[in-house]
């Protein structure tokens, strides 16, 4: 693997039982993504999309086919090692926010550096929401704030560990168009100004069309878009 290379699928593939016999969802992906690139794949609902994303992240594993994530190879690490990887190097941003309902949004940005034994986090976390905006917003809970704030503040956390990659799964999916529009531009900002590489997965062609790279998902297999 070349040295600027930070996320690489190798002949990836996925199968899963079912009442029909064996069921290929990702079949023989290989493809990778350079640090500091925006990557969309892009593909209806059931293409496999998400599938792929899991195996990428090391949230699932491959039934064969290598992931190498920051240079490490997530098919040698155990469950552990994944976890362990996935904290120091990986970002998440979902359609649903995946917020703490009972945390304000400070906490909530605060919770990974916490969890990582930063002595800085909520130093860390208040740059990190003035970064997105919400500088006034730090003491609201999930419920005080609109679905476009609440995924700032999904992005805030995400992006305050300075990650290798950030996966974005459907991030404007539950927004209105304007809403969705200002989160693609604070992501795609984010991405050229911190370095870290964004793998964008949507079924929205518009927002994958501003990525450096594209492809197609479709039964699972994948081409360049």
């Amino acid at each position: 693997m070349t040295k600027d290379i930070v996320l690489e699928a190798r002949e990836l593939s996925k199968e899963v039982s079912s009442p029909e016999g064996r069921l290929a969802i990702v079949q023989k992906v290989s493809f990778a993504v350079q640090a500091g690139e925006s990557a969309a794949i892009v593909g209806a609902s059931g293409a496999g999309k998400s599938t792929l994303l899991a195996l990428l992240a090391g949230l699932d594993t491959p039934t064969v086919g290598k992931v190498f994530l920051a240079r490490e190879d997530l098919t040698h690490l155990d469950e552990d090692g994944r976890a362990r990887l996935r904290a120091e190097r990986v970002g998440f941003v979902f359609q649903s926010f995946h917020l703490v309902p009972a945390l304000t949004a400070l906490e909530n940005v605060m919770l990974p550096l916490e969890l990582a034994g930063r002595s800085d986090a909520k130093t860390a976390a208040l740059e990190a929401l003035e970064r997105v905006g919400l500088r006034e917003r730090v003491g609201h809970y999930p419920r005080q704030l609109s679905g476009g704030e609440q995924q700032r503040v999904a992005i805030a956390r995400a992006f305050v560990v300075r990650p290798a990659v950030l996966f974005a799964d459907e991030p404007t999916g539950n927004l209105d168009t304007v809403t969705g529009a200002r989160i693609a531009e604070l992501l795609f900002g984010l991405n050229s100004r911190s370095g870290t590489t964004l793998v964008l997965v949507t079924h929205d062609r518009a927002l994958a069309a501003r990525c450096n790279r594209m492809w197609i998902m479709e039964a699972g297999r994948l081409a360049p878009g």
